[in-house]
């Protein structure tokens, strides 16, 4: 059987977001703006829910479509943060963090 969990985030604000992680080796997001940065064991997504950080090995982004604002990773995943102030977020991508 197929280990999955399940995450979907609903504010007040309207705005929703599922993360679906699937054997700690794949990981869908909706609700994706951009990706930020990438390696292969750190990806940083801009969402509507704010900055959400995966660390693991071997991370491949395989689907990008700012469209739909789906992001499809895969790799070995160990870890999902989001930033302290991802609410208050209103300036986008690092730049704007940095010059907060």
């Amino acid at each position: 059987m197929e280990d999955k969990n399940i995450k979907n985030i609903n504010t007040s604000q309207g705005m929703s977001q599922n993360l679906i992680l699937e054997n700690k080796e794949k990981l869908t997001i909706t609700g994706a703006r951009d990706v930020i940065s990438f390696d292969d064991q750190l990806v940083i997504v801009d969402t509507d829910l704010g900055m959400l950080t995966i660390k693991g090995e071997n991370l491949k982004v395989n689907k990008l479509s700012i469209d739909t604002g789906d992001v499809i990773l895969e790799g070995e995943i160990y870890n999902l943060n989001y930033s302290k102030d991802h609410f208050d977020n209103k300036q986008s991508g690092i730049i704007g963090k940095l010059f907060k």
